[in-house]
């Protein structure tokens, strides 16, 4: 498969307009597809941002699995995020005090079939639920991992009101961390 050297990545504003969804290129043929995941100039050209990713995670999940809503008070993440196997609901809550979209969230479907990716900006809490039976979560920080500086916003804040594409019956799976989640009067802000 080739690439066409014009070829960009596309961003558009999501209900918050600095949380991004990037959509790449994918070429295909008989033989399957290809997709560059990610170009830095491209990226800064579509989002008109600049940043440095400094550590790339991969993560698991069985469905109805339910991650977040994490952020760090210290060594603030910028993520971009997308899932190369199954689908989730990706959410991102706007904590910047000063923003017009406080305590505001926007939330996006990616799979491994759409190809999309979520940018998620720093002083925005993140996390996402399992759609399929499995799903394999990968995102890019703009910072370290500090568990010191770690905070966990409640997935079921009402103050919030993630609006999550849970089927009646269903119960997610949580780990303690994200069981504790803090409410959102309790939860520091930027």
């Amino acid at each position: 498969m080739t690439m066409d050297s014009n070829t960009k990545l596309q961003a558009r504003s999501t209900e918050i307009a600095d949380v991004l969804l990037v959509e790449p290129k994918v070429f295909g043929d008989q033989r399957g597809w290809f997709t560059e995941s990610f170009n830095a100039k491209d990226f800064t050209k579509a989002t008109g941002l600049n940043v440095d990713f400094v550590q790339d995670n991969h993560s698991f999940s069985r469905q109805w699995t339910l991650r977040g809503l994490h952020y760090q008070l210290k060594h603030t993440q910028g993520k971009l995020v997308r899932v190369v196997a199954g689908s989730v609901f990706d959410v991102a809550v706007d904590l910047r005090k000063n923003s017009a979209n406080f305590g505001q969230w926007a939330g996006e479907i990616l799979s491994a079939e759409n190809h999309r990716q979520l940018w998620v900006p720093p002083g925005f809490a993140h996390g996402f639920l399992v759609l399929s039976e499995t799903a394999e979560f990968l995102y890019k920080t703009t910072d370290y991992y500090d568990p010191h500086s770690e905070v966990c916003l409640a997935w079921c804040d009402p103050t919030v009101g993630i609006d999550w594409p849970i089927p009646a019956g269903i119960e997610v799976s949580l780990n303690a961390k994200d069981a504790a989640g803090l409410a959102w009067d309790q939860a520091p802000k930027f």
